[in-house]
């Protein structure tokens, strides 16, 4: 089968992924299947945010190509690499700042609005890396001539920098190396933490994609439902139940109606609706928990599956530089 076309996608190592990220992993692993992908850890982006706070990289890399294979992406189908390991990566957004504007990256939506949120916070990241980071992002894209990326709605300003750099490196140089990358829009479902607030590991709301059973069961009995609905017999609102937002992600539409009847008419309690919640979500994690089981009875396997994921995103990468120096005039005889 020919390949639509190529894709690059990453992830920051910055902790456990939870079901929030599900949906994203599912799409890639659909994406795989049609197109010619590279799927990367992408370290040094951690450090445009956390540069003082490095001591759990390591494991937080691991921990995310755990749960990558564990939710089912397949490296013998696309190459799962670290960012870090692959130079290439570096060599290229510098050669980028050389022709970009620092106008572009300045008025990119989300350097602003981040400065603002980490500045409330007391974070100081106004740094010359957190600037550069959609720079960073463009070349992790072009270094795979990706005409393809899975984003959410929040980062199509960050692939519109690419489209103009690929644009503006075309012309500048003369050549048609670089494609014009577009969007493909993930319908990433809301899915709030079990207390309705955001959901992050460090509000410990979250669901871990390895959470246990008897975790998954204490999660679920944790959530916040109707606050006015005292007892069983009392009528509730659904609207206002974590338990129901999940169900309308989770259930069929039928059971989701059984659901809604059943609270408003006080015909179903909260504990009943928790439970076939809680029976729903372990269909759905089982499986992952299984696979990760067998990943850790074999840990140097993580190590083989990074390194020669690594390896292969290496060989993609060391063609596209040298047309890129070839265009710039930085290789020449002593190459």
């Amino acid at each position: 089968m020919v390949p639509k076309g190529k894709i690059f996608s990453g992830m920051r190592p910055t902790g456990r992924l939870h079901i929030g990220h599900l949906s994203v992993l599912q799409n890639w692993i659909r994406l795989q299947q049609d197109y010619d992908c590279v799927f990367s850890i992408v370290d040094w982006h951690a450090l445009t945010t956390s540069f003082e706070d490095v001591q759990a990289m390591q494991t937080n890399i691991r921990e995310i190509a755990l749960d990558w294979l564990s939710a089912g992406l397949d490296p013998e189908i696309s190459p799962i690499s670290v960012q870090s390991q692959v130079k290439e990566h570096a060599e290229l957004h510098l050669l980028f700042s050389m022709m970009t504007p620092v106008s572009w990256l300045e008025r990119c939506p989300t350097y602003k609005d981040q400065l603002q949120q980490f500045g409330l916070k007391g974070k100081e990241i106004n740094m010359y890396g957190f600037l550069g980071y959609p720079m960073l992002m463009t070349a992790d894209i072009l270094l795979y001539l990706a005409d393809h990326v899975p984003v959410g709605q929040d980062q199509l300003p960050h692939i519109e920098i690419s489209r103009e750099v690929a644009r503006r490196f075309n012309f500048l140089y003369q050549v048609e190396l670089f494609p014009e990358p577009q969007a493909i829009l993930s319908e990433v479902p809301l899915l709030p933490g079990i207390d309705g607030l955001k959901m992050s590991k460090s509000y410990g709301n979250d669901i871990a994609l390895s959470a246990s059973a008897a975790e998954l069961k204490e999660k679920v009995r944790l959530m916040v439902t109707d606050p006015a609905r005292v007892r069983k017999t009392d009528p509730g609102n659904p609207e206002v139940c974590i338990v129901h937002t999940y169900h309308k992600i989770y259930s069929t539409a039928e059971e989701v109606a059984e659901i809604e009847e059943g609270c408003r008419n006080a015909t179903i309690g909260c504990v009943a609706c928790k439970q076939a919640l809680a029976a729903k979500l372990e269909n759905m994690l089982g499986p992952i928990r299984e696979r990760r089981e067998a990943l850790l009875a074999h840990p140097g396997r993580i190590d083989e599956i990074l390194a020669e994921g690594s390896r292969q995103a290496r060989q993609k990468a060391a063609v596209t530089m040298n047309l890129t120096r070839e265009a710039m005039g930085v290789r020449g005889v002593l190459d």
